[in-house]
C-alpha cells in the first residue's frame, strides 16, 4: 500500500514540476518547444612548436698520406711431388641377373545393363484459380477458389555397367644369369718426394692516417606556427519556449533517394537538404531538430539498424558542415522497427508497398 502511496505522490509531483515548466499564456491552436540557448566560442591565436630546436653535426674528414712498404707476401715452405702408382687388371664373375617370375594379367570383363529410377515422387498442392467475370465484390480475392492438384511421379533409366569377369594375374619363372667384368688394380703405390720453397717478397702501397676526422656542432632554432582556436566566452543553457508551426513538431518525409545499400548523400540529396531543412532551422534558432530514419523489412534486422543510423547521421554530419549547432541535432535509426504498413518478414508485398517503409524524416522536438 505505501509502494503505491509513493508512486502516486511522485508521478503527481512530476506532472506539477512539467506544468510549470510550460510556457506562460499560450494560445489556443498553438504548438511550442523548448529551446536552449547555444554556448558562444570566439577565435583565440596561440603559438604551436611545430619542430623543435636541435643540434646539427657538420664533419670534417680525416687526413692521410701514401706510404711504400716491402713485404713478404709468400712464406717459405716445401713443396711435394708426387709420383703416380702403377696399375694392373683382374677379372671377377657376379651374378648378372637375379632369378625372378613375370606376371601376365587378364583384364577384368563388364556387360551392360539399364536401370529405372524415381527422379520426383508424386505430389499434390494448393492452386489459386482465376477470379469469376461476374464476380459482385470489389475485391477479386472473393470470387476466387482454391483446388488440390494432384501431379504424378517421375521417373528416369540410366544404363549402368555391371563386372561379368574380375581381372586376374599368372606367374612364370625367369632363370639366374652370370657375367664378368674386368677390375683395374694398384701394382705400386704412389710416394711423395719432397722439396724446399724460398720465400716471396713484394712492394705495397698503403695509407696512413695524418689527421682524425672532427665534428662541428651548430644549433638550429625552433620552428613555430600561428595557430587559431575557439575558446567558450559565454556558455549557454537559457531554456526559453518558442513558438513554431504544429506541423513540423510532427515526422516530415525527407525524400531523399538514398543508392541501395548505402549511407552516401547525392549532390542531390544534399540540395533537398539545402532547400528543405536549412530553412527550417533558420526560422526556428535554438529548437532542437531530430533526424530519423527507416528502411523497409528486407534484410537482415542488425543489418538494417546499422543502415538506418549511418543514413541519419550522414543527414546530421552534413547539416554540421553548414554550421548547424551540433547540440541541436538528433541522429536516430530505427531500421525496421517501425513499419508504417502489413510489409513485415515473411509477407509477400509489392515494390511500391516497402518503398513506403524505406524513409527519411524529421522533426522539431524540445531541447
Amino acid at each position: 500500500m505505501n509502494k503505491f502511496f509513493l508512486l502516486g505522490l511522485s508521478l503527481l509531483v512530476a506532472s506539477v514540476t512539467f506544468a510549470q515548466d510550460l510556457p506562460t499564456n499560450p494560445e489556443p491552436g498553438k504548438c511550442y518547444v523548448r529551446c536552449t540557448t547555444p554556448d558562444v566560442y570566439v577565435n583565440e591565436t596561440v603559438q604551436v612548436m611545430t619542430k623543435p630546436a636541435y643540434k646539427k653535426l657538420r664533419t670534417v674528414p680525416a687526413q692521410y698520406e701514401t706510404v711504400t712498404e716491402r713485404v713478404m707476401v709468400k712464406a717459405p715452405g716445401k713443396k711435394l711431388r708426387v709420383i703416380p702408382e702403377k696399375w694392373g687388371t683382374e677379372t671377377l664373375t657376379y651374378v648378372k641377373k637375379q632369378a625372378g617370375s613375370t606376371l601376365s594379367v587378364s583384364a577384368a570383363s563388364f556387360s551392360s545393363d539399364s536401370e529405372t529410377l524415381e527422379i520426383k515422387p508424386a505430389y499434390a498442392q494448393w492452386e489459386l484459380g482465376a477470379p469469376a467475370p461476374d464476380c459482385a465484390s470489389s475485391n477479386p480475392n472473393d470470387c476466387r477458389y482454391w483446388c488440390y492438384k494432384g501431379y504424378p511421379a517421375e521417373y528416369t533409366t540410366i544404363s549402368i555397367t555391371r563386372l561379368a569377369n574380375d581381372a586376374s594375374a599368372n606367374r612364370a619363372s625367369v632363370p639366374e644369369k652370370m657375367g664378368s667384368y674386368t677390375k683395374r688394380i694398384v701394382t705400386e703405390p704412389a710416394r711423395v718426394v719432397e722439396e724446399d720453397v724460398p720465400a716471396e717478397y713484394a712492394n705495397i702501397t698503403k695509407t696512413v692516417l695524418v689527421k682524425d676526422a672532427e665534428v662541428i656542432e651548430e644549433t638550429v632554432p625552433a620552428v613555430y606556427k600561428t595557430v587559431t582556436k575557439e575558446v567558450l566566452q559565454t556558455k549557454g543553457g537559457l531554456t526559453t519556449w518558442k513558438e513554431v508551426e504544429c506541423e513540423l513538431v510532427e515526422y516530415q518525409a525527407l525524400p531523399i533517394n538514398w543508392n541501395l545499400g548505402s549511407a552516401t548523400l547525392t549532390s542531390q540529396a544534399k540540395n533537398l537538404i539545402d532547400t528543405r531543412l536549412m530553412p527550417v532551422l533558420a526560422q526556428n534558432p535554438g529548437v532542437k531538430l531530430e533526424i530519423a530514419s527507416h528502411t523497409d523489412s528486407r534484410g537482415t534486422s542488425s543489418s538494417n539498424q546499422d543502415l538506418s543510423e549511418r543514413r541519419a547521421q550522414a543527414v546530421v554530419n552534413y547539416l554540421q558542415t553548414k554550421g548547424v549547432n551540433p547540440s541541436l541535432l538528433v541522429a536516430n535509426g530505427y531500421g525496421e522497427n517501425r513499419l508504417k504498413n502489413r510489409c513485415s518478414d515473411g509477407v509477400s508485398c509489392t515494390e511500391r508497398e516497402h518503398a513506403v517503409n524505406r524513409r527519411t524524416e524529421f522533426r522539431l522536438i524540445n531541447n
